[in-house]
């Protein structure tokens, strides 16, 4: 297994931005590359810091686009196919956080590392039938920041960067999870308070 995640992180960087894509994709749908995107992210930005929003967004995009693909598994397959997989403890947890954070429960482990369960609330969200819209843009939102945050600190680090995830990753991640967690909070503050603003009467001529 080591020879063949090798094999693919150095096929993944000889491609640059499509290798991005597709390790982000076979990632978050049919197997799992723990953290080797992480890795080539900050590699290629090292490279050419210029191309940090490039790979960023080819990195998200794929993952957002493998997630879909759970997603619509998720949808089909039903209950069954989620014991069958977690089994049923596991999937009690989970299906009690999922519906105590709503979307949070999707945006939250899009933005940490391994081993935070991701996968699991990808397929919750296609079995309660999430809307795609919103569960898209929880998946983008939380890899976004994650692989963004992670380009911004390869341009300011350069390799050393890889040896700082290594090392607080967790930390670093909880950061950028925290950051996405105000923000999530205060856009569904601000878009209460605008649907709840009394509308201004029309002022007579």
């Amino acid at each position: 297994m080591s020879r063949l995640v090798t094999w693919i992180e150095a096929f993944a960087a000889s491609l640059g931005g499509p290798g991005l894509f597709v390790v982000a994709f076979l990632d978050s749908s049919f197997i799992s590359l723990p953290e080797i995107n992480d890795v080539l992210v900050v590699m290629m930005v090292a490279r050419d810091e210029t191309l940090m929003p490039y790979y960023a967004a080819m990195a998200t995009s794929g993952s957002v686009c493998g997630c879909l693909v759970l997603y619509a598994i998720g949808r089909r397959g039903g209950e069954a196919l989620l014991r069958k997989r977690f089994g049923g403890p596991r999937l009690d947890r989970a299906m009690y956080w999922f519906r105590r954070l709503g979307v949070l429960a999707v945006v939250i482990p899009a933005l940490l590392p391994p081993p935070a369960p991701f996968k699991i609330f990808v397929l919750l969200s296609g079995f309660t039938r999430m809307p795609l819209a919103r569960f898209g843009g929880a998946v983008a939102f939380g890899r976004g920041v994650r692989y963004f945050g992670e380009g911004a600190l390869a341009v300011r680090y350069g390799d050393e960067a890889i040896s700082l995830l290594e090392t607080h990753g967790a930390s670093v991640s909880l950061v950028l999870a925290g950051v996405a967690l105000i923000a999530v909070v205060t856009w569904v503050f601000m878009r209460r308070r605008r649907s709840t603003a009394p509308e201004t009467p029309p002022v007579d001529v």
